[in-house]
């Protein structure tokens, strides 16, 4: 693979967990985070840190940002000492976040009054997987740009799937995705539950299901959690995956969808939220099973 200078922004278990796989398929990579301590063992690896988001951008081929919410994503683009002055004409910026759609559509016209290009490339996958360089990755954006990216895109993950010119479709497949993840978790919980309340073995069922009709990885690796009612390690917190079903939310208002399953899901991490839990997302399934009485 050619050797390429990318800038990684944004150093929680993900971001980490990729930028280090950059690092490993021989890239020069200058990090940055808001916690800077963060980006320590990265540097142990042979990153440099920056100081500021404008400061990790210089000379860079590609920038990858993977943060929490629209707003940093935002902040760390057009904010004070934010990247997009700074970065250099013809760059590609990989926007990794699980934002709105509109939000990459309006940093992809900022890019481009910059002379830089901004493909979204939202990502599936646990920080595990994402460790182990097997995400699966969506990309939207400029059609040369979406070309120029894509080997680089190999360290991360096992296949990239191209959704066009428009730099919200990316987004609008991340909404669409972690929504189906959240109805597979409702609808796993309710069925585990009901088997339970019938004087069935949880992990019984859970095994049965998982090795025959619904033999997929996102079913055995939630399942499992939601079979034993045991919540750890913490793949995303609660509020992270509200924050997107909220972003589900309204982008299916503004088509005029009906989604009621995403509005089941939402409330119950919002009960997640406003109780303090510090599970994994996938907790939520604790609403269905305290419902019954279990």
């Amino acid at each position: 693979m050619t050797q390429h200078t990318i800038a990684f922004l944004g150093l929680g278990s993900m971001g980490q967990a990729m930028a280090a796989n950059l690092l490993k398929a021989g890239h020069r990579l200058r990090v940055y985070n808001r916690t800077a301590s963060k980006a320590e063992p990265l540097r142990q690896q042979g990153a440099t840190i920056a100081a500021t988001p404008a400061e990790a951008v210089q000379d860079a081929e590609f920038v990858f940002t993977m943060v929490t919410d629209d707003a940093a994503l935002q902040e760390l683009c057009l904010g004070p000492n934010g990247f997009l002055s700074a970065l250099p004409q013809g760059a590609i910026h990989a926007s990794c976040s699980t934002v709105a759609p509109d939000t990459n559509r309006r940093l992809a016209q900022e890019h481009a009054r910059h002379g830089s290009h901004l493909v979204a490339t939202p990502v599936f996958g646990k920080p595990d997987v994402a460790a182990a360089g097997k995400l699966w990755l969506a990309v939207a954006g400029e059609a040369s740009a979406r070309e120029k990216i894509k080997p680089v895109l190999e360290a991360l993950g096992q296949g990239t799937h191209d959704f066009g010119d428009d730099a919200g479709a990316a987004s609008v497949v991340k909404l669409c995705g972690n929504f189906m993840l959240g109805a597979a978790i409702e609808a796993m919980a309710e069925a585990f539950t009901l088997a339970q309340k019938s004087g069935l073995d949880r992990q019984q069922v859970y095994e049965f299901f998982t090795s025959t009709l619904f033999n997929t990885p996102i079913y055995k690796s939630y399942g499992k959690l939601i079979a034993e009612r045991h919540y750890q390690p913490v793949g995303a917190p609660p509020a992270i995956i509200r924050k997107d079903l909220r972003l589900v939310l309204d982008e299916a208002r503004t088509r005029v969808v009906p989604m009621p399953f995403a509005n089941i899901i939402h409330d119950h991490l919002s009960t997640s939220v406003a109780k303090g839990e510090q599970n994994d997302w996938a907790g939520f399934a604790e609403r269905v099973t305290e419902g019954a009485g279990l």
